[in-house]
């Protein structure tokens, strides 16, 4: 019986082959008359529907709680229920079942459960119930670093073994086919290999594998068949995903990224987990100028070196691992996004601004005891020097002059003495009154000035 015919046909007949050679494995077969999952993955997940009176009918989320779709996933063979959402696979054309389930687990069937009614019950919207049970059985490929290339081996029955390809059925597409099932991409070579002695092995339906994603489903039930051969898949996303890091560099971590200060030298380092030996690292960047450096890997890493950091250097920085393998070039996806940004260190920052309150209040203070002596100063009684404006005038010409030409007046001298070093008129002060010096002087004239 050809498998890819059932699939496409509802009429059985039409798939029977007969061969001349006696048959020695019997197919097996385990149905479920009450219960289906419809529109999923695989036969362990889709729209959870209830056979009553010769049709289907959906069931209402709300109407299925643990032990329920316990029982429903023992009976389609497959493991404990995990997932449970209304419209995850639809909503479907099916009438909605009237009875509600009462299961206390252990039943072996859903229709072996107690039921009470629910005449005229209809699901809301997106209530129809989506059932997800775990597959028990799996898939894997084996015997090489990556968990994206080896020997294909299944899970049936409680057992893993290899699958055999006797007839070198298997092909770049159903060798997709497992990848996809692995989330690894698709497959890039399938190869049949030998072994020296025969082994238990699982026979599984090539055109069934091209048509469903169900793999365990288009798994052959004799146990007890051995043959030599084998299956070998390397699939594209051979390669894990790369880590990127940041290092020796005066840097601080913020809520984005990184910052690094203005100037300095930091190392982007790229790295990968350990699987196959030699390959090369491509740092690639979205800066102002865009980086594109590629360096060779020296025990799965490499650490780019960048020198002045600068506005420039600002923006996302990604690795990419390239490595050479099974007489293919493979590439990683690109690791997570490093930001950096560029600036001071908070404690330069923080320096920065005492310095400048500092400077601000020395300023401050000058600017203060400025005031305050001329203040001071301007609080004296212009008649004291007994000096009118223009003679301080003369007598600041003296002074830049450095001439002595002034001295304490002679009693018995009266008038006016002509300097004549300096060609003005001075008058004589009254040394009863006042003495002039030379700081006197500046200090008149310095006066005189903040007057004006």
């Amino acid at each position: 019986m050809n498998p890819s015919c059932l699939l496409s046909t509802s009429a059985l007949m039409d798939c029977v082959r007969t061969f001349a050679w006696p048959s020695r494995s019997p197919l097996f077969l385990t149905c479920s008359d009450s219960v289906r999952l419809v529109h999923g993955s695989s036969l362990c997940s889709g729209r959870l529907e209830v056979r009553s009176n010769q049709s289907w009918s959906s069931v209402c989320e709300e109407d299925l709680d643990l032990n329920d779709t316990q029982v429903a996933c023992r009976e389609l063979g497959c493991g404990a229920p995990g997932l449970l959402q209304g419209a995850l696979y639809g909503e479907g054309e099916a009438p909605v079942w009237t009875s509600e389930l009462q299961c206390e687990g252990n039943e072996s069937a859903v229709l072996d459960c107690r039921r009470s009614s629910s005449a005229g019950k209809t699901c809301s919207p997106g209530t129809a119930a989506g059932l997800t049970c775990t597959d028990p059985g799996g898939v894997r490929l084996v015997g090489q670093p990556s968990r994206c290339a080896g020997t294909l081996e299944i899970q049936h029955q409680g057992h893993w073994r290899p699958v055999e390809d006797r007839f070198k059925d298997w092909d770049l597409k159903s060798g997709s086919a497992v990848c996809q099932h692995l989330d690894c991409g698709s497959a890039v070579s399938v190869n049949r290999t030998d072994d020296s002695t025969d082994r238990p092995v699982w026979s599984v339906s090539v055109p069934c594998v091209k048509l469903t994603s169900g793999l365990r489903d288009c798994v052959g039930l004799d146990g007890s068949y051995k043959h030599s051969s084998a299956v070998d898949v390397v699939c594209s996303d051979l390669l894990p995903q790369p880590n990127i890091s940041l290092s020796d560099g005066v840097f601080e971590v913020y809520q984005q990224g990184f910052r690094v200060l203005v100037g300095s030298d930091f190392t982007v380092t790229c790295s990968v987990r350990p699987q196959y030996p030699g390959g090369s690292f491509q740092l690639i960047s979205d800066t102002k100028k865009p980086l594109n450096l590629t360096l060779p890997a020296v025990n799965h890493s490499a650490h780019f070196l960048l020198s002045s950091m600068g506005y420039t250097h600002r923006g996302n920085y990604t690795c990419v691992y390239h490595v050479d393998v099974y007489n293919s070039s493979f590439t990683s996806s690109q690791s997570p996004a490093l930001y950096l940004t560029v600036g001071d260190l908070v404690t330069n920052l923080i320096i920065r601004v005492v310095v400048l309150v500092s400077a601000l209040l020395i300023f401050d203070l000058c600017l203060f005891f400025f005031y305050k002596v001329r203040s001071h100063l301007s609080s004296v009684d212009p008649l004291d020097f007994r000096l009118s404006h223009t003679q301080e005038s003369e007598l600041d010409m003296c002074a830049a002059m450095f001439v002595p030409g002034l001295r304490e007046a002679d009693p018995n001298e009266g008038g006016d003495k002509r300097d004549e070093s300096c060609g003005r008129n001075i008058p004589f002060v009254e040394s009863q009154w006042f003495s002039v010096s030379p700081a006197d002087i500046w200090i008149g004239s310095t006066v005189s000035q903040l007057n004006q």
